[in-house]
């Protein structure tokens, strides 16, 4: 597997099919994991990393998984393709920009990453489309399992398992569901909604998780608390109130479908007709627009595109996928020129139209 295959693909969490794709785009939970025999990364010194580096890889070359994790060496690849996979969701920004030995297994369907030497020796994440988190809980926890038959994790009878930041102490667990909510933004009730979730103490991100603004509408809702609660508690409290937000964003959509259906139409068919025909799109603005069109193929108000598609558009327009499908370097004003050159030949074949 490299990287370059990677470009002309999407990833399973992408494809659309999920439970409650039409809003849920995608769930992944993340496991933070230490080794007992090393300081944690922040406090480890280069020829530690090093050592951790090539202990987790050989035991991840050994897993018995099918398929099997690719594993690249995040010092090798240029800072494009970091970026590309951090884009792509398969490593952190953190992990990107770090320095000293670090590397990311992943399977070519990108539903397993792990992560090397992050905050966290070890970083575990499972993502899949739609609301799945019983799937992407089991899947991640056979990883898990797998890795602690042959590994010594930090763990304490008292705290659980142990990590680098004291957030993550207890299941060194976070599970997160993004969720496309234009509806609720547009009818003013997402800030509600957001202070509800705050009071249960989960969290609300960025398309990029922590430190990202909402882009496109999209935002991940998260557990915060790790310690004192099971992964079980964690991921029933998460359960309940899913539903409960796409129920709502569902009623917003029908109501302001039927107060405005004039109003919605011609917004949505303006950001198609915007994406059809630009000759120059920043990423934000193309965030904004792909959002409305993906609104009216939910609503049935755009035909001949699929959600699918969509959701390729929104990770092939991202700075550093843009620039290795154009095979070469782009700065920001020929990225502009070439993302909305992109987005006409994509939306031209798909050859979709508004009703």
């Amino acid at each position: 597997m490299n990287l370059d295959s990677l470009t002309h693909t999407s990833g399973e969490w992408l494809r659309g099919s999920g439970p409650e794709s039409d809003i849920v785009i995608s769930t992944r939970i993340r496991l933070a994991r230490n080794l007992a025999s090393y300081p944690f990364s922040n406090r480890a010194s280069n020829y530690q990393k090093g050592e951790i580096e090539a202990l987790l890889r050989e035991c991840i070359a050994k897993l018995d998984l099918p398929p099997k994790l690719g594993y690249f060496t995040l010092p090798t690849l240029s800072t494009l393709d970091r970026q590309f996979l951090v884009e792509r969701q398969l490593i952190s920004r953190e992990l990107a920009s770090a320095d000293g030995p670090r590397g990311v297994a992943l399977v070519p369907q990108e539903t397993v990453s792990v992560m090397v030497n992050e905050e966290d020796h070890l970083r575990l994440q499972v993502m899949r489309s739609g609301f799945a988190l019983d799937e992407s809980w089991q899947q991640i926890d056979k990883v898990d399992d797998l890795l602690e038959q042959r590994l010594n994790y930090a763990f304490s009878d008292e705290f659980g398992y142990l990590t680098a930041c004291p957030t993550n102490v207890g299941t060194g667990m976070r599970a997160s569901v993004m969720l496309h909510l234009p509806a609720l933004e547009h009818t003013k009730q997402i800030d509600k909604v957001f202070r509800a979730l705050q009071k249960i103490n989960l969290a609300v991100r960025g398309l990029y998780g922590e430190g990202s603004r909402a882009s496109g509408h999209f935002y991940q809702i998260s557990n915060q608390v790790t310690l004192g609660k099971s992964e079980t508690t964690i991921l029933t409290e998460i359960h309940g109130v899913i539903p409960q937000i796409i129920t709502y964003e569902r009623q917003a959509r029908a109501s302001w479908l039927r107060d405005n259906r004039q109003g919605l139409m011609d917004k949505i068919s303006r950001a198609h007709g915007t994406l059809c025909s630009a000759t120059m799109m920043t990423s934000e603005e193309t965030m904004e627009l792909l959002s409305f069109v993906r609104l009216g193929i939910n609503l049935q108000l755009i035909e001949d595109l699929t959600i699918p598609t969509v959701n390729e558009l929104f990770i092939h327009t991202q700075p550093a996928h843009l620039q290795k499908l154009m095979g070469t370097s782009l700065d920001g004003e020929e990225r502009n020129a070439a993302r909305a050159r992109y987005l006409r030949t994509r939306l031209r074949e798909a050859g979709a139209h508004s009703n």
